[in-house]
């Protein structure tokens, strides 16, 4: 009875965290990097994979209710080259306490991002030298097992962001439950992201300005007698227009759009707003050793990145994605290629390793 009111309880809790949050529209937000795919394999699936539970401990960065008890001595590096030589990777680590009778597991990460360096001018152009511009978030996390099929977690974020001579500093928080039931191979989650406020601004006495909050449901299936595994992601559930309204475009990027002007076509706008919201992916999984595949194959798509990135006049990849992953011995070796605009796409690789089975092959 008691853990059932522990439940019952901490979906109240979540559901009532959107009711003081104030909705924004894409690009008014500050530390946006967020937002960013935190690993290869996610990349692969369309830039988000909040229902998949993995003993990678880079899926908490997404959903803090991932960290889990195989996750236990892991270590993930990821690393992607963006376009014009930006970079973005983070670095993660998990420690469970199930061996001291606690459904506790322990997370911590670090996410960063280098914008590269750039020409400082005066007002009328000249150069005077050059800048740096990158940002941090330290992310330390935790998810308690409430049953064997529900469990929450929450991520804590410290924010550091340096542009030049400016910097500013926020903190986040994501709040997370995932309920997994193995028998029917199947997984539901939802997610409240990027919580938080930033507290000092870039400039001096300057306004604060608003973190990229986003609500997220999640659900994955896993078929039972194909090695097929699918997800879809409903994201940006707490407003409803995430469409950028360009009086200077036409509506060639609408969904089911023929290429025509069809502004006033306010049934087809208001599919492609929907579809926006979507995330699908997919993985082909081959083999099996213990509880992690040999062998898989990623891909997804994105509606949001290419209705936004997406040019009607070439045709391009915009919002689709694909990867591979391997397992060798103790390690995983991941890679994920995200098109974004037809001019670049993001290049996404990533290494986990189980600390325990590799100190046990090194001391044989």
């Amino acid at each position: 009875m008691i853990g059932y009111m522990r439940q019952q309880l901490l979906f109240c809790f979540l559901l009532c965290v959107p009711c003081i949050m104030i909705a924004q529209v894409g690009g008014n937000t500050t530390y946006n990097f967020l937002r960013f795919s935190p690993s290869a394999r996610i990349t692969s699936l369309g830039g988000s994979a909040i229902a998949s539970v993995q003993a990678d401990p880079s899926f908490a960065f997404q959903n803090p209710s991932l960290i889990n008890a195989a996750m236990h001595n892991r270590f993930s590096f990821q690393q992607s080259v963006y376009i014009a030589g930006s970079t973005f990777g983070t670095a993660s680590y998990s420690y469970s306490l199930q061996d001291r009778s606690l459904p506790i597991t322990l997370f911590s990460g670090l996410t960063y991002v280098s914008f590269g360096q750039f020409n400082a001018t005066d007002p009328v152009g000249n150069i005077t030298g050059q800048f740096n511009a990158s940002e941090y978030a330290l992310v330390l996390g935790a998810s308690y097992q409430f049953s064997p099929f529900l469990t929450a977690g929450i991520n804590i974020k410290p924010i550091l962001s340096y542009l030049g001579p400016y910097n500013s500093f926020g903190i986040a928080m994501d709040m997370g439950a995932t309920y997994c039931d193995t028998a029917k191979n199947i997984t539901l989650s939802v997610v409240f992201r990027n919580i938080g406020s930033q507290f000092s601004t870039y400039a001096r006495n300057g306004n604060l300005e608003p973190l990229p909050f986003d609500i997220q449901i999640g659900f994955s299936h896993r078929l039972k007698y194909i090695p097929l595994k699918f997800s879809v992601i409903l994201h940006d559930l707490h407003q409803w227009g995430i469409v950028y309204d360009d009086p200077a475009l036409s509506s060639d990027q609408i969904l089911l759009s023929d290429g025509q002007d069809q502004s006033d076509n306010s049934a087809l706008m208001v599919v492609d707003d929907i579809f926006r919201h979507f995330i699908f992916n997919l993985e082909l999984l081959f083999g099996k050793k213990g509880k992690e595949e040999i062998f898989r194959v990623s891909a997804g798509y994105n509606h949001q990145t290419r209705g936004e990135l997406g040019v009607s006049t070439v045709n391009n990849l915009s919002g689709f994605s694909f990867g591979f992953g391997i397992r060798i011995k103790q390690f995983n070796l991941d890679y994920g290629f995200g098109a974004m605009h037809y001019s670049g796409a993001s290049h996404h690789i990533g290494l986990s390793v189980n600390i325990d089975q590799f100190l046990k092959g090194s001391s044989r």
